[in-house]
């Protein structure tokens, strides 16, 4: 099979995938959100696919996670978040992979790359409740986008859980997944 539709049929597989592992636990917060354990996924949509394939399966997973699970006011900002999660990781983890130093365990790669990406998700969701928050209030102004962020913040502890867990879980099965000689045919090593 040719390789580009190997990785096109990798990409949906992922999508799905991602879009399963986000709606098969959800442990509701106090903030009407839900920690999930799509992020592991998301991260190895990059890590398995790269930066361009891995974000769009992760973003496409994510958002239909949250149309299925009746946040579809979040979808458009998942889109965007878990993919530039998935492409800012998936970047990150290939820079480190072909830096010609000494080899490094994978682990190392993972971790480094995954608490960038993970910060770009907690930082993307910050910003937008908070900008939901602010312009809920009626008018833009440094009162109500500073409620916003007061507000925003409470999520933000509950990310950072749902941000470790993704880490542990792609940690757990990247060495899994590379095995695969589909998969392992799409990482650049």
């Amino acid at each position: 099979m040719e390789k580009n539709l190997k990785k096109k049929i990798l990409a949906a597989l992922m999508a799905a995938l991602t879009c399963i592992a986000t709606m098969i636990l959800k442990l509701p917060t106090p903030t009407m959100g839900y920690i999930h354990i799509g992020d592991g996924m998301t991260l190895l949509c990059g890590f398995l696919l790269g930066p361009a394939a891995g974000a769009l399966a992760a973003g496409i997973g994510s958002m239909f996670a949250d149309i299925f699970s009746g946040y579809a006011a979040f979808a458009p900002a998942t889109f965007l978040i878990k993919a530039l999660t998935a492409g800012i990781a998936g970047l990150l983890f290939r820079l480190f992979k072909r830096r010609p130093k000494q080899p490094q365990p994978y682990q190392i790669f993972v971790i480094a790359s995954g608490l960038i990406g993970e910060t770009v998700m907690v930082t993307g969701y910050f910003l937008y409740e908070t900008a939901i928050a602010a312009f809920a209030a009626g008018r833009l102004t440094t009162a109500a986008v500073a409620a916003g962020a007061a507000s925003a913040a409470a999520g933000v502890p509950f990310n950072l859980v749902q941000g470790l867990a993704g880490i542990l879980i792609s940690l757990l099965l990247f060495p899994i997944l590379s095995k695969v000689p589909d998969i392992k045919e799409q990482l650049l090593y």
